[in-house]
């Protein structure tokens, strides 16, 4: 496939080695001049060196460069919001921001698609057997979350955003159910949330997507969800914990959260809250801490780099 505009110039910015500030000033030269020759570079170094977090890039589509800003900082899991117009999957978070240009095959699915061909070379001459692996370098194993988000009516569009994802599909790199309910883990999980409907997901086998299933009823109306229907649950924080006025949970918010993970597991599903608090700065800090440490599975993030750790607000959680 050809190489995405976007990647190439990423792959084109000047490289920049940090470095400890004692080092000498040869052995700078030699740092700053390794990439110009091929003893320093290798076929899969597209994500060389980012450490996967479980950490979802929520509302990806409004990144500066979406997807490729969530691996970046090691997201391992990415959001699209899906619009059904004559035919095309337009993404965009309302019908005002929606363009030609922005789809879900330019956006997403092409990105994806190459960025694990970079990860998985078929012309090496070291290579005994084809590789799968997913989009990190530094763990092969780690699937992608691709969360789709269906805007317009689900019935109809759901079928558009299947036939989306043939070309992942064909070359073998989703997770799937077959007709005997064995999962296969792949290099991308995609889950269908917002309208996506149920009823076009759980009866299918074999199946290479899955459900985003509430976490609130999955011990009532949701109780007959598995996790080979829905490997991730999610809902809306504020709507069902209501305000935090602290940097933590209250007691009763508390022994709610511990109720539902605790439902959760039990069938083998993870958890993602949205629409946590994004501020005050300490609050959100403290709802990622607290959430983490009671077991929610994928931490929800607006702020990517606060989420991966790396500012100076986040104070690495």
């Amino acid at each position: 496939m050809r190489t995405s505009t976007i990647l190439c110039a990423l792959l084109a910015a000047p490289y920049v080695l940090a470095v400890a500030p004692d080092v000498s000033t040869a052995l700078q030269q030699i740092l700053n001049q390794a990439h110009q020759g091929p003893l320093y570079t290798y076929p899969t170094s597209l994500t060389q060196g980012i450490i996967p977090k479980l950490i979802h890039s929520h509302n990806d589509y409004w990144r500066d460069v979406p997807f490729y800003s969530a691996i970046s900082v090691g997201a391992v899991s990415v959001e699209a919001d899906v619009w059904l117009y004559n035919g095309t999957l337009h993404i965009g978070h309302e019908q005002g921001a929606l363009t030609d240009a922005r789809t879900f095959a330019s956006l997403y699915i092409n990105p994806i698609l190459d960025t694990l061909q970079r990860q998985n070379p078929t012309n090496s001459s070291f290579l005994t057997a084809p590789t799968h692996n997913g989009v990190f370098d530094t763990n092969g194993a780690q699937t992608l979350y691709l969360f789709v988000d269906v805007k317009t009516p689900g019935d109809i569009t759901w079928p558009y955003v299947v036939k989306a994802l043939e070309p992942l599909q064909s070359g073998g790199w989703l997770s799937t159910v077959n007709s005997s309910n064995q999962f296969t883990l792949g290099a991308v999980t995609v889950i269908g949330t917002g309208n996506t409907p149920l009823n076009q997901v759980q009866p299918v086998t074999p199946r290479y997507y899955f459900y985003d299933a509430p976490i609130p009823t999955l011990n009532s109306t949701f109780s007959n969800i598995t996790s080979l229907v829905s490997p991730i649950a999610s809902t809306d924080f504020e709507a069902n914990f209501g305000p935090v006025l602290t940097t933590s949970l209250n007691d009763t918010q508390l022994a709610l959260l511990r109720a539902q993970v605790a439902t959760a597991h039990a069938k083998g599903i993870m958890l993602r809250y949205w629409d946590q608090p994004g501020w005050p700065i300490s609050t959100r800090n403290g709802i990622w801490r607290q959430l983490k440490s009671e077991g929610v599975d994928l931490i929800n993030v607006d702020d990517l780099i606060g989420g991966a750790g790396f500012s100076d607000e986040s104070n690495y959680w």
